[in-house]
């Protein structure tokens, strides 16, 4: 029955551990409750939660795993605690509790200013899994879930373990090519605003001076997609961003650059292709082309990985049920003739 309700406790060691589990002015419950319907009351080191039984059963697993960062002496943050919350709605089963916490201590990288950057969702955390162990990841999902920003941090960590001896970031620049010719400035002019994102994540990581000493040298190269033609790339940490922007004959030239001793990872929102209409994407192609080959991973990301202001699910997720009804719709019917 849609009414049926139920009540479980979980027990707290003590304040202390509620007060760590619960936030600053019980900050982390709030950002809990906001994603479930059940009720949740705290008295003492005790934690009531009543409410329909899947809810319950999910919010019983989610304390479960915060409580275990807990212990481990993670401080939690209240945007780590609603990624976790939301990660376990999504998940929609009762096995949440057996699994590794969805929000991770597991650090990828110390910036030069001491900022650690690490996965936020279960996603994340398999996504950054997949860039360690298989050369060719492929990363499909919207907006704001960390795509490019974590495939950047494990390139500046392979960099500094002297894992590769080169990081090689690049994007299509599809308003660019032929035309580039009448704006101002020399190539690099020209191109540095189709990549300023890829610049934005590389300073949010590395010192600004530091980054322009090792492009001087070329240790890291950021250029347009066209620019790789013709070459392999040995030793290598590659990304190539906006990817639902190249052909599919882009793509394949991309594919074929990668040489030994190299990775490369692709990102891309399939929803959000400027190419012009009717042109496939060479990210929608090699989806089904490369799905079954082994060695190469594909990780899809939802509104539930997102990691920007929480707004930006709900706007993801509005503009998703609106393409979902669309689609459910069909196309507008032609006018009628007079």
């Amino acid at each position: 029955m849609d009414d049926e309700q139920t009540e479980v406790t979980v027990v707290l060691a003590d304040n202390d551990e509620v007060a760590n589990l619960l936030g600053s002015h019980d900050q982390n419950l709030r950002a809990i409750e906001n994603e479930f319907a059940a009720r949740i009351v705290a008295r003492g080191n005790e934690l009531s939660i009543r409410g329909r039984p899947d809810e319950v059963r999910q919010l019983s697993g989610l304390f479960s795993q915060l409580t275990r960062l807990v212990r481990r002496g993670h401080p939690l943050s209240v945007e780590e605690v609603r990624y976790a919350a939301r990660s376990i709605r999504a998940q929609g089963d009762s096995s949440a509790s057996d699994r590794d916490p969805v929000v991770f201590a597991e650090v990828v990288l110390v910036s030069d200013r001491g900022k650690q950057i690490k996965p936020r969702s279960h996603n994340q955390r398999r996504y950054v899994d997949a860039i360690r162990r298989q050369d060719l990841v492929f990363a499909i999902g919207p907006a704001g879930t960390g795509k490019t920003y974590l495939a950047m941090a494990c390139a500046v960590a392979a960099l500094q373990h002297k894992q590769v001896s080169r990081i090689i970031l690049t994007r299509p620049a599809i308003e660019a090519g032929e035309r580039l010719g009448f704006l101002p400035g020399d190539m690099q002019a020209k191109v540095d605003p189709y990549l300023r994102p890829l610049f934005d994540a590389l300073y949010d990581m590395m010192d600004h001076e530091k980054a322009q000493r090792l492009m001087e040298r070329n240790v890291i190269e950021v250029a347009p997609l066209a620019f790789m033609r013709g070459r392999t790339l040995n030793d290598s940490f590659i990304i190539l961003d906006e990817a639902q922007n190249t052909t599919r004959e882009q793509m394949k030239m991309f594919l074929t650059r990668l040489g030994f001793g190299s990775r490369a990872v692709v990102t891309g929102d399939v929803t959000q292709t400027d190419l012009p209409r009717g042109q496939q994407s060479g990210l929608n192609h090699v989806a089904g082309l490369l799905a079954d080959i082994e060695g190469i991973s594909f990780i899809r990301f939802g509104g539930e990985d997102v990691v920007r202001h929480e707004l930006v699910q709900k706007i993801i997720e509005a503009y998703e049920r609106e393409d979902g009804d669309s689609r459910r719709s069909g196309p507008p019917e032609a006018p009628a003739a007079e």
